[in-house]
């Protein structure tokens, strides 16, 4: 049996300042309602995903069903990822595994001293840093519309936030656009995830490959329109979500990215 999630393998980007958490649906096989219990490699499969707006790179993912330990692996590779850095700003939609995840990932635990008195001493507690600053989206539908948007801090302070959007290159205010347009150029990019067509994945683990192939060759192999420079003479110059995170130098060949050796690391 396979397990539940799978995460990401490549390094971290040393330019990563903000992320945009998110999940993405999709199925393996049938539909979660159609599913039988012991049917656990079968039905709904998410992809959670850390990506960083400003370079649109894919930090972390984890594929699998969408539970509190898949939220809190993907905050955790995230924070291993970017060594462990404090993001100057974290957004997500309401989902609220991401609160807890980010508190026991980014904060750190304290026992309270004993006092020498009668009684039971004090639990320990989670203390976050001040400087993590967190906020959620809020999107009110009608008629399965988009209607109104509305937006929640979590962590930190409204004077925290108002700098990091200052300081932001990519936004003026909280949102998930950049993680929710990548969702539909992966769905674009992968068609077995396309939605209301018979390409589903049938089995599991090809499903998780498959993802983690179109995730990978996405940060290397493919060049992003809003990302191109203008070189010294005039002309545009591509430019992939690695090169824009400064991971590498030149947009990479299917060939080039297949064949380059990897070091598995546990």
């Amino acid at each position: 049996m396979p397990s539940n999630s799978t995460t990401s393998s490549w390094l971290f980007p040393p330019t990563t300042n903000e992320v945009q958490f998110d999940e993405k649906w999709d199925f393996v096989g049938k539909k979660e309602k159609n599913c039988e219990p012991e049917e656990r490699t079968h039905g709904d499969c998410w992809d959670h995903v850390a990506l960083d707006p400003e370079s649109r790179l894919v930090v972390s993912l984890v594929v699998g069903k969408r539970t509190e330990d898949a939220t809190h692996e993907l905050v955790g590779d995230f924070h291993r990822r970017t060594g462990g850095r404090v993001m100057r700003l974290m957004t997500s939609d309401e989902y609220p595994v991401y609160a807890s995840a980010i508190r026991d990932t980014y904060g750190h635990v304290v026992t309270p001293p004993r006092t020498g008195r009668p009684g039971r001493p004090r639990n320990p507690y989670t203390v976050v840093p001040p400087q993590v600053t967190y906020a959620t989206v809020h999107k009110k539908r009608e008629n399965n519309r988009v209607v109104g948007v509305s937006t929640r801090l979590v962590l930190g302070t409204a004077v925290a936030l108002a700098l990091a959007l200052v300081a932001s290159a990519v936004s003026t205010v909280v949102n998930t656009c950049f993680v929710e347009r990548h969702n539909g150029t992966d769905r674009n990019r992968c068609s077995r995830k396309v939605r209301k067509t018979y390409a589903f994945s049938k089995d599991w683990q090809t499903h998780r490959a498959a993802t983690k192939f179109s995730y990978l060759s996405y940060n290397f192999c493919w060049p992003v329109r809003t990302l191109r420079v203008k070189g010294e003479d005039g002309r545009w110059r591509a430019r992939t979500p690695a090169m824009a995170a400064k991971l590498t130098d030149h947009v990479w060949s299917l060939r080039e990215w297949l064949t380059f050796p990897a070091v598995q690391r546990k």
